[in-house]
């Protein structure tokens, strides 16, 4: 009932036309370290608020930067296509990362959670409209780990424009992470939006599929 529920809110919000809002305006850069930084990363506007992960590829890998310090927990670097109706969901990279956000940071945070130190899911996503007309779909409406922890999709820490219009053609890339609490996870089950079209139609149904980590 209670995923009902929040689909039914997610789809208000996709026909009302509303998107998340991002505000990062720096823009990522070649770094050095053991890994090399992922094509599919390329591009890609780093987010103002969550310390740079593009290089941690391993369980126990960490990064400092100056947003604050990032490592490792779990991974699947394993990359997945699916077919949601017209649009196609590729996830390139799941991992699960223990942040610490500079202190600079916390106030954004607290909107989130009060601990100074956390875990959060993420994933690193491609999206693209296979038609040639808009559409309204958002990669990941719920989010449910292992430990039966339930996230939204305005539980997401990275506000990357992924939710919302895509027009006729348009891939969109970017991440979606959200801070976990109940315990230890091997797995998370994601259920995207449903699809619409600019008349308010639903042409494709929501899909739910299950990633796991190492």
């Amino acid at each position: 009932m209670k995923k009902t529920l929040y689909l039914l809110a997610l789809s208000a919000l996709l026909l009302g036309g509303c998107s998340e809002q991002a505000d990062s305006t720096v823009v990522a850069s070649a770094a050095s370290g053991q890994n090399d930084i992922p094509e599919y990363y390329e591009d890609y506007v780093l987010s103002p608020q969550v310390t740079d992960d593009r290089l941690l590829q391993e369980a126990g890998q960490k990064e400092r930067d100056a947003k604050g310090e990032a490592a490792v927990k779990a991974v699947n670097m394993d990359e997945e296509t699916y077919e949601v109706g017209p649009v196609e969901l590729t996830v390139e990279e799941s991992k699960i990362l223990q942040l610490k956000p500079d202190y600079s940071l916390i106030d954004f945070f607290h909107s989130y959670t009060h601990d100074q130190e956390f875990e959060v899911v993420k994933m690193f996503v491609e999206i693209t409209n296979t038609s040639d007309e808009p559409l309204h779909f958002a990669p990941v409406a719920l989010l449910e780990t292992a430990a039966e922890e339930l996230k939204i999709w305005e539980d997401d820490i990275y506000l990357e424009e992924l939710n919302g219009e895509l027009a006729a053609g348009e891939t969109k890339r970017g991440n979606i992470g959200f801070i976990v609490e109940e315990g230890s996870f091997d797995s998370m089950t994601i259920t995207t939006s449903d699809v619409y079209d600019n008349e308010d139609n639903k042409i494709a149904e929501a899909l739910e599929f299950d990633k796991a980590f190492e």
